[in-house]
């Protein structure tokens, strides 16, 4: 079995980055986790999805919530911090 060598990654937890395509193109935020295997990131406030939640004791009215869904690192570029 191949070790699959992984490209070094630029982007890390708590990083400012900015989506450069898709939908939320041109919006920032902060990266939640990195999924380095899969090549994708979860950021705050990016690729928000709505999530439909079954009635349970925890939820017992159930609805709907928006949650971040992974994007991916080809997608995101770090933000340079002003001097």
């Amino acid at each position: 079995m191949k070790k699959v060598k992984m490209p070094k990654q630029k982007i890390k937890k708590g990083d400012m980055v900015v989506a450069i395509t898709g939908d939320d193109a041109g919006k920032t935020g902060k990266v939640l986790q990195i999924m380095s295997q899969k090549g994708r990131a979860v950021v705050e406030g990016l690729n928000l999805v709505t999530k439909h939640l079954r009635k349970s004791q925890d939820n017992p009215n159930g609805g709907i919530v928006e949650k971040e869904a992974p994007i991916a690192l080809s997608n995101l570029k770090p933000v340079e911090a002003s001097k």
